[in-house]
């Protein structure tokens, strides 16, 4: 892949939304960091959030993102992993309506360089429902990192060549 300034840049209207029971807005570093990730890349930050380790309450608040217009993707932090409490993927998948297998492959083996097979206790994953791209990111700080700086940051990025998921933003609806 490659950046290709002949294009534009076209930003993208971004949500995050921190999954956590430990986790308050003073102590939310790993929002912090894809916040501060998606302003510094030249996107719009639409939206900011916690919500505690609640299904029910994610999906509805997940529905309710993908509905509003004002956004075009949603990033969540937390819930991932293999515990009891770890619902976000489950969340997530009840609104997929198309999911994005390769986003958990790639972000595995990036992942994998930073953390061996530690890895494996990641269930990240990606979708789309309603035009919307969403993506479920473990809620540590360098999982988090892995997945901005090695992925999103180009697949969000109109410039970047050979293809990108904003550039098919407008499509994703179509019938």
């Amino acid at each position: 892949m490659s950046l290709d300034e002949t294009r534009p840049f076209l930003p993208l209207r971004i949500a995050v939304l921190t999954v956590s029971d430990t986790r308050g807005p003073e102590d939310d570093a790993s929002g912090d960091l894809l916040a501060a990730r998606v302003e510094a890349s030249g996107h719009v930050l639409a939206a900011r959030d916690l919500l505690r380790d609640d299904r029910a309450g994610l999906e509805a608040r997940l529905r309710l993102w993908i509905a509003n217009p004002e956004i075009d993707v949603i990033l969540t932090t937390g819930g991932t992993g293999l515990t009891g409490r770890d619902v976000t993927v489950e969340a997530h998948k009840a609104v997929y309506e198309k999911e994005i297998d390769g986003f958990s492959t790639v972000f595995h083996m990036v992942s994998f360089r930073n953390i061996g097979v530690s890895t494996l206790q990641s269930r990240a994953c990606g979708g789309v429902a309603g035009g919307t791209y969403l993506f479920a990111l473990p809620g540590s700080p360098g999982a988090c990192r892995d997945a901005w700086d090695e992925i999103l940051v180009r697949q969000l990025d109109s410039r970047w060549r050979p293809c990108n998921f904003a550039r098919i933003l407008d499509r994703l609806t179509e019938a």
